[in-house]
């Protein structure tokens, strides 16, 4: 189980894990739970027959016959329906299922990861999350902290946000001083690395034609809601 706030980066952790693992010649599949209806909830994960129901034209695999011998990462768990959780939790609990329209089941090797950025313990306690399958999947815990909480990873995920983007465009690496990347350190992130990505790449796409990118150029992207949060001199920009 992976959890932080929106933005930093549980998706990369997931697959980073992955790819760290004897399953990475297998497939990676994503699922955002929060985005699949409850009533698609089974034809989504599980697949169905043809003429399981009504407009069922051809049989349809679902994604955890996608992600066999591989990974499924199920984002924002938090967002998933009671009625849905309790579907969720016989097959990570049996390791089989069954497609809708057939009664053989099915069994599934995958590694389960799951990821929010709610209070799992808060809405077990309200009635909102159940209890059994929050302990099913927080088999092993990884929180992830706020950007603003680990503000020496700035000038790292700086660096790496330039390199992707002069890969990209086949351009040079902008040069940053280092007044420039503590300014950038000391910034308040609400949106965490997503947010930090999306400045540093728009910086980078209005000022092309610049060699070297300066407070000057970084400013008009961050808005009222970005503020400092005071002097950071023992940030470490040298590496």
């Amino acid at each position: 189980l992976i959890t932080g706030a929106s933005g930093t980066g549980k998706e990369l952790i997931a697959e980073a894990i992955h790819q760290g693992s004897s399953r990475k010649d297998g497939p990676f599949v994503k699922v955002n739970l929060g985005g699949i209806p409850t009533e698609l909830f089974e034809s989504e994960m599980f697949g169905h027959k043809k003429g399981a129901f009504t407009g069922a034209d051809i049989e349809r695999e679902g994604r955890f016959s996608r992600s066999n011998n591989g990974t499924i990462f199920l984002d924002e768990i938090g967002e998933l329906e009671l009625s849905c959780q309790v579907k969720l939790l016989r097959v990570l609990q049996e390791k089989t299922f069954e497609m809708l329209g057939s009664s053989e089941p099915l069994r599934t090797d995958v590694r389960v990861i799951s990821a929010t950025n709610k209070n799992l313990p808060s809405m077990s306690s309200d009635g909102r999350f159940r209890e059994d399958l929050y302990y099913r999947i927080n088999l092993l815990h990884i929180h992830l902290p706020s950007l603003h909480e680990r503000r020496t990873d700035v000038p790292y995920l700086v660096k790496f946000f330039l390199q992707n983007m002069s890969t990209l465009y086949q351009s040079d690496i902008p040069y940053i001083d280092d007044d420039t990347m503590l300014w950038l350190s000391k910034q308040e992130y609400k949106g965490n690395i997503r947010q930090l990505k999306n400045i540093i790449e728009r910086t980078f796409l209005l000022h092309r034609d610049k060699r070297d990118l300066s407070k000057k150029e970084f400013m008009p992207s961050f808005d009222n809601s970005v503020k400092s949060v005071g002097r950071s001199d023992s940030l470490n920009l040298e590496a």
